[in-house]
């Protein structure tokens, strides 16, 4: 004070999110104009784990999470709560990694919206993007929803090798995959955007007829 912005609309969004720790994956986002309350933090989380209900939660000692109603909620649901340690960087290291992505591929990329209907939207292309187009190297290149569904691995299939003195069986870089027809096959970059989002590209190969 004085030249600092309150911690509200229009300044700010608060944004809740849950990813899931095996796969990486990003479960449900939501949007509040200011802080939100303890109940609107359990009413989002029960309706997210209304068809998938953790053993687990992982978060930290914010209010909305260090209070009784959150704990009985959680006693209720039979999920046991694990907290992080108060100020300590990498104590809830997962989700912290993930809200950094958020912010530099997402919402650092784009005129953030004042709607809030408008700045979910937004929110759920990056997530969707996140999930099943962006390689992740904790899951060694596969995707958050290759691992939660447990697809083959894109990066693991038959490659195409444009090198055409390359030997077929000699090895690639991790992960290894054999080719996919003979050596010296020309292909094209295609680049397409997401919900025609350009800070959300998907990258792909074709052959060349």
């Amino acid at each position: 004070m004085p030249f600092a912005l309150p911690q509200r609309w229009p300044f700010c969004w608060w944004v809740a999110v849950v990813i899931d720790h095996f796969s990486r994956r990003a479960m449900g986002v939501t949007v509040f104009n200011k802080q939100p309350t303890a109940v609107q933090v359990r009413t989002f989380l029960g309706r997210l784990y209304a068809k998938a209900k953790p053993k687990y939660i992982i978060c930290d000692k914010g209010p909305q999470f260090w209070c009784d109603g959150f704990k009985a909620w959680c006693k209720r649901k039979h999920i046991r709560p694990r907290f992080g340690a108060i100020g300590k960087y990498g104590s809830i290291a997962v989700i912290e990694r993930f809200i950094r992505t958020l912010k530099d591929e997402g919402t650092r990329r784009i005129v953030v919206p004042l709607r809030r209907r408008d700045m979910r939207t937004e929110l759920t292309c990056h997530l969707d993007w996140y999930n099943e187009h962006r390689p992740h190297d904790y899951l060694d290149g596969r995707t958050p929803n290759e691992v939660y569904h447990d697809r083959p691995a894109a990066n693991q299939a038959p490659r195409i090798e444009p090198r055409s003195n390359w030997p077929c069986r000699a090895p690639c870089a991790a992960p290894a995959a054999d080719i996919d027809g003979a050596p010296g096959q020309k292909v094209s970059l295609v680049v397409r955007f997401h919900a025609g989002r350009k800070h959300l590209p998907v990258i792909q190969l074709r052959r060349v007829a």
